[in-house]
């Protein structure tokens, strides 16, 4: 058995006994195999890949379930296809990887010393998933877990049950239960999960939840990689042809409904354009999403997030900002926990589209006509995940990223930045903390151990005690 699910009405010793017997289980066969090769790495690489394959339409219709409508295509594009790509490149780079990187050694040791710094497996990692990606964030945290040469305990979301059931009854035919092992959320199993000494966890979500999971990792000194969130902004210079930007912003916007932690939370307009950008984008994405029933419009997870995107809404409206719904039809549907695309203008400052991270088909467009404001705006809040200015002015890019601190950036398009694996993914501040995938996710989940050689003879010896006058004279030189 790789999982054994986790029932709600299991106490929370049973929960907590079940997790610690499958650590002891994984870090027992860490020590008994501390360092995998290279081909037993490749092999579990290869398995995540064919996983993701072989049950590529069980995933699909789990997902979908979990969220009430999740588009096909966004689930093959980002949790499939994803997958797949993120393997082949860490395959490709793996034994380069692997290899140990020689440093200069002091000139007062040269006698044939040596200095390596050595990537070795940590050990036992855990993963705290999220439920807007499921797939994609446990899957490329193992890929980085995996090609480290760690074994992995991963907790899903609560929200993910059908996927978590089809996780844990059919990963086992693929990894041992010591090598990766996946636990439903049935109430309580977050809480035990993050009290255990991992030798890392990885934990994606929300601010909130964030601070629970690392205070309870710092009772076992457990290092912690935080991927968070946060008002990602926008900010679309002047000089950048609209069309373009309404295009690119409203594409990743209303993928996956908006529950997208990369994604642009608002958009800067210049105030003389605010107007054709309302009107651009109610062409471009009625025409993608012609209808609330669409198929292609993936709904709000649950009715929780649903009534508190709604109120939000209504908030705003009933404060004086303007909702511009940009599909025909229905605004919204309880039923189905779907809302239309909208656009926000003239939302309160202080209003909660404009304080609180969004997660959902919602844009506030924010009108500007000096850029300095919308730079310090940006600085007064939280750094957030991501950045995205749009201009051809490469000088004005370059002072916008220099001056606007995020976790990554893109310019000129959205979310972009998540999908190249040869890039850290990571937020600053209080979107989150370290990195994963690519070669940084794998330095994430290694002990990249300083080893040094000793040469046969070594220049220290001069300074053995007694300490003599070769030794004040070699200290003088030394020091001064």
């Amino acid at each position: 058995m790789s999982a054994i699910p986790l029932h709600s009405a299991k106490p929370v010793d049973t929960v907590r006994q079940t997790l610690e017997e499958t650590l002891a289980q994984q870090r027992a066969a860490y020590f008994a195999h501390p360092y995998p090769s290279f081909s037993e790495r490749k092999k579990d690489l290869l398995k995540l890949k064919a996983f993701v394959q072989d049950h590529r339409e069980a995933i699909v219709q789990a997902i979908s379930a979990d969220y009430g409508n999740r588009s096909r295509h966004e689930t093959l594009f980002a949790e499939v296809y994803s997958i797949v790509d993120g393997v082949e490149h860490t395959l490709k780079h793996l034994k380069s990887w692997m290899k140990p990187q020689h440093r200069g050694v002091d000139w007062r040791n040269f006698f044939g010393a040596i200095n390596r710094l050595i990537p070795q497996p940590l050990g036992v990692v855990g993963a705290i998933i999220p439920w807007n990606f499921p797939v994609w964030t446990s899957f490329n945290g193992l890929i980085c877990t995996f090609a480290a040469g760690n074994r992995s305990m991963v907790k899903m979301s609560e929200n993910s049950r059908h996927l978590a059931k089809l996780l844990i009854e059919k990963i086992p035919a693929y990894f041992p239960r010591e090598k990766l092992a996946f636990f439903d959320e049935t109430g309580g199993v977050g809480i035990e999960f993050s009290k255990l000494k991992f030798d890392h966890i990885i934990f994606t979500g929300s601010g909130p939840t964030g601070k629970s999971v690392m205070a309870a990792a710092a009772a076992n000194l457990v290092p912690v990689t935080l991927e968070l969130g946060g008002k990602a902004p926008a900010v679309v210079c002047d000089d950048f042809p609209l069309r373009k930007a309404v295009e690119r912003i409203t594409f990743f916007k209303y993928f996956n409904a908006g529950q997208i932690c990369t994604t642009a939370d608002h958009v800067f307009v210049p105030e003389s354009k605010v107007a054709a950008f309302v009107e651009a984008a109610k062409e471009i994405v009625s025409g993608r999403y012609p209808k609330l029933e669409t198929p292609d419009l993936t709904a709000v997870i649950d009715e929780r997030a649903f009534k508190r995107l709604t109120r939000a809404m209504e908030e705003a409206q009933e404060r004086g900002a303007t909702l511009v719904q940009l599909t025909k039809g229905k605004k919204w549907d309880a039923a189905s926990h779907k809302i239309a695309p909208h656009i926000v203008l003239n939302a309160p400052a202080d209003c909660e589209l404009r304080t609180r991270e969004i997660f959902g088909p919602v844009l506030p467009v924010v009108a500007y006509t000096n850029l300095e404001d919308v730079i310090q705006t940006i600085n007064s809040g939280p750094r957030p995940l991501a950045f995205y200015p749009f201009s051809n002015d490469k000088g004005l890019i370059q002072t916008l990223l220099h001056r606007v601190m995020s976790g990554g950036a893109t310019v000129n398009d959205i979310v972009l930045h998540t999908g190249q694996h040869d890039m850290p993914f990571g937020g600053v501040g209080d979107s989150g903390m370290g990195h994963s995938h690519g070669y940084e996710g794998f330095v994430t989940f290694s002990k990249m151990r300083p080893v040094f050689y000793q040469a046969p003879f070594s220049a220290i010896k001069l300074l053995w005690p007694p300490y003599g006058k070769f030794a004040t004279k070699y200290l003088d030189f030394l020091t001064k």
